[in-house]
Order: C-alpha cells, then sequence, then structure tokens
C-alpha cells in the first residue's frame, strides 16, 4: 500500500470515529433523564455500530462500484447495498437495545419510556434510512470530488507531457543519424546516378519540412503521412538496398481519414532501425490500413524479433503513446508484440 492510500485510510477512519462519536453524543444534550452508564453504553455502542456496518458497506463499494464509469447496474447495487445495510444497523441496535434492558442495570421511569418508543419498529426504521442514507450520500459525494480531483491532475499532468513529448518529437522524427546516413548515401550515389541523387536531395528536403510544419499539428490525413512514409522508404532503400522490401496494403476509403502526424512515419523508423538494419539478409516491412467499424487500424510488421529493440529508449514509441493518451484518452491503443519471427505494431484510433 502506497504513501497516498495509507492516509486516504487514516482520513477515512477519523472521520468515521468523529462523524458517528458525534452522532451518538448529541443524545447527551438532547435526551433527558438517563442514566450515565445508559449515555456510556448508547455512544460506545451506537458509535461502533456506526462504524462496523458503514465500514462493510464502504468495503462492498470498493469492490463492486465502477466509480470510474458509473453506469444504471452500479446506481442499483448501491441501492441495494445501502438498504441492506440501512436494515442490518436498525437489526443490531435493536438487539443491543433489547441486551441492555435485559442484561443491564435496573431502568430509570425516564429511560422506561425511552425504551418503549424505541421498540417502534417504524422509528427503527426511519433512523437506520435517515443515518445511514446520510453516510451512503456523503461517501458518494467525497468520492466524487476525488475523482474530479484526481482527473484534473492527469489532465495537467498530460498537458506538461505535451510539451515534453514535442521537444521528443523532434528529436524522435528528425533522426541525426538517419539525416546523416541520408546525405553520405546520396553523396556516394552521385558518383553514379546525379539525377537519381537529386530526387532523393528532394524527399529528403521533403521530409524535413514536413517533420518541422506539422511537429504543432494535431491531425493530418493518412494520404500525406504516407507520401512521408515513401520518401522514407526511398531514401533507406539507398543503404538496404535489396535487404529492405516494403510492401503496402492501405484501404483506399482511408486515405482521407484524421491522425496524428508521424504516427506511422515512426512506426517504419522504428521498423527499421531496430528490426531490418539488425538482420544480414534483411526483411519485410508491411504497412497494413483499414477500417473496421469506426476504427482506424494501423498495423506495422517487420521480420525480426522483438528483443532486439530492448535496449534502445524507444523514443518514437513512448511519443506515440503520449500523443495517443492526450488526444484520444482511452479510446485508443497502441501494442508491440512479436508474432511468428515478426514484430508487429498496431494502433486503433477511433473515428467518432
Amino acid at each position: 500500500m502506497d504513501l497516498s492510500r495509507k492516509k486516504n485510510s487514516a482520513v477515512f477512519w477519523a472521520l468515521q470515529l468523529l462523524g458517528w462519536g458525534f452522532i451518538n453524543s448529541v443524545s447527551i444534550f438532547i435526551v433527558k433523564g438517563l442514566s450515565p452508564q445508559l449515555l456510556l453504553y448508547s455512544v460506545v455502542m451506537g458509535t461502533f455500530l456506526g462504524i462496523f456496518t458503514t465500514a462493510l458497506l464502504r468495503w462492498y463499494l470498493k469492490r463492486n462500484i465502477r466509480f470510474e464509469s458509473f453506469g444504471g447496474k452500479d446506481f442499483v447495487k448501491i441501492m441495494i447495498a445501502f438498504l441492506l445495510t440501512a436494515t442490518l444497523f436498525g437489526l443490531l441496535n435493536t438487539l443491543f437495545g433489547y441486551l441492555y434492558v435485559k442484561l443491564g442495570p435496573t431502568l430509570t421511569e425516564a429511560e422506561h419510556q425511552i425504551f418503549k418508543n424505541y421498540d417502534n419498529l417504524g422509528i427503527q426504521i426511519i433512523n437506520s434510512l435517515f443515518l445511514i442514507g446520510a453516510w451512503t450520500v456523503t461517501y458518494l459525494v467525497i468520492k466524487l470530488l476525488l475523482k474530479l480531483n484526481r482527473d484534473r491532475i492527469e489532465r495537467l499532468e498530460l498537458n506538461t507531457h505535451l510539451k515534453q513529448a514535442q521537444l521528443n518529437t523532434l528529436k524522435g522524427q528528425i533522426n541525426p543519424h538517419f539525416m546523416f546516413n541520408s546525405l553520405n548515401n546520396i553523396r556516394g550515389l552521385m558518383l553514379e546516378d546525379v539525377e537519381k541523387s537529386r530526387e532523393m536531395l528532394t524527399k529528403l528536403s521533403e521530409i524535413l519540412r514536413y517533420s518541422l510544419t506539422k511537429n504543432n499539428s494535431n491531425a493530418i490525413s493518412v494520404r500525406e503521412e504516407i507520401e512521408v512514409v515513401d520518401n522514407y522508404i526511398d531514401l533507406s532503400k539507398i543503404q538496404f538496398e535489396d535487404r529492405l522490401e516494403f510492401v503496402k496494403n492501405v484501404e483506399a476509403n482511408t486515405l482521407d481519414m484524421q491522425i496524428p502526424p508521424m504516427i506511422i512515419q515512426l512506426l517504419i523508423e522504428n521498423a527499421i532501425k531496430h528490426g531490418i538494419s539488425n538482420l544480414k539478409h534483411g526483411g519485410t516491412i508491411t504497412l497494413n490500413i483499414r477500417k473496421e467499424q469506426e476504427v482506424l487500424h494501423i498495423e506495422v510488421k517487420n521480420t525480426g524479433k522483438l528483443q532486439i529493440a530492448k535496449d534502445s529508449t524507444q523514443l518514437g514509441l513512448k511519443n506515440i503513446e503520449q500523443r495517443l493518451k492526450l488526444l484520444y484518452t482511452d479510446k485508443a491503443s497502441f501494442n508491440l508484440k512479436e508474432i511468428s519471427d515478426e514484430v508487429v505494431a498496431h494502433i486503433k484510433i477511433p473515428l467518432v
């Protein structure tokens, strides 16, 4: 149990003791003619029964109610739990009142009258429903306020991470090693094919322009992203030649859909850097983009093993995870796994 949970638990029990202790101590000032023994018994036993029954209610709520995604079923569960707890509270109060009458000291005239009213079932039901109902409402309100505060803190943290992620995005997108390798490869290509070299320089400048101009954008079309990916693959093939094969399966109806910029390019870069470049005979990178119902699926597969990339800082992958969480909260997903000698990166982006 971490420090925060210990603190919350200590606060809960302190409030329980103070709250129920205060409620049961009120009888000292309101009800006249009670003996010191009965006053003490009422305060101690009433406080204990209140803490005991509501602690059981809290235990149930914490394990069965989804406060993060509250629904109709949760409301029904709360109502049933409240009624059962109120019933238990009323029965226990009646039982211990009865035991005091039978086993305790002789009652005064005023005490006889109080217990006569106390035995009234209607009064017991109303009393139990009121006290347990007030406790339940207070508990739920506090849970709601704590959730709102957690959400606010999380939004502030995400905004902070976004600022850092934007800096990391530049580092991840304009990879210095890729830049230097591309320039050296183009320089070597000039001796063989000047026209091809000029074409590659144009592609490199397009990648740089795209990464700089789109850095502050939250969405671009799949079509634009694929153009950058094609340029990236063409530049990489200067170095890897036949060792790199690129297969593209993109459904036509996905080309105008909006995605975060550099998402696919970073997956391709990761596949080349940590997959193909580590294989003597190279391998294949496959890009699959499809729409299923209201979800866009982006999948990048490359030949190789997942453990090849384990020593990496995985800056690009962390960048993707942060931006997906910021833009789509928990509606989007990203996972990386190995399937049959292939590393598969899969992104799901909601379209509604």
